[in-house]
């Protein structure tokens, strides 16, 4: 046939040569679990030069859902706490990580508040909305996070 060369079959012929592979060795050494004090000592770990985490960047968008913005929250922007709709599995150290982050502002004290969805009907169809989460960030008087700019 005039549409397969002898060129082609002379490439397919000859077998092609890999590296050698090398197997893979043991280390000594002992990875160990990362402890309490390790978890909360976050300027002490930027002393020392230590690794980062293996958290990317964009890890702080998936703490922080988004800002709540209710006549409440409201409310609570002159006691300089903001209001926030966070991951159902984050806690109060991810939480203060992420505003850290995101905003540059390290914040005073985080609360969380477990939301229960509501029950919701449309017409004989009864319904529940999704549980959420709620983390209240306190600041350091002085300090602000601009919440209403993309509002």
């Amino acid at each position: 046939m005039a549409i397969f060369s002898k060129k082609n079959d002379a490439a397919q012929a000859e077998p092609v040569k890999k590296a050698p592979v090398k197997a893979k060795v043991a280390s000594d050494k002992k990875v160990e679990a990362p402890t309490m004090k390790d978890l909360y000592a976050t300027e002490a770990k930027k002393e020392k030069g230590a690794v980062k985490s293996k958290k990317s960047v964009g890890a702080a968008y998936r703490i922080l859902v988004k800002p709540l913005i209710t006549e409440k929250a409201t409310n609570l922007g002159g006691q300089n706490k903001y209001v926030f709709i966070i991951n159902v599995n984050a806690n109060k150290i991810e939480v203060a990580k992420a505003i850290e982050e995101v905003y540059g502002v390290k914040p005073s004290g985080v609360n969380i508040v477990k939301m229960k969805g509501k029950q919701v009907s449309r017409g004989r169809v009864i319904g529940r909305r999704k549980d959420f989460k709620k983390a209240i960030v306190t600041l350091k008087k002085g300090e602000t996070i601009k919440v209403y700019e993309g509002v």
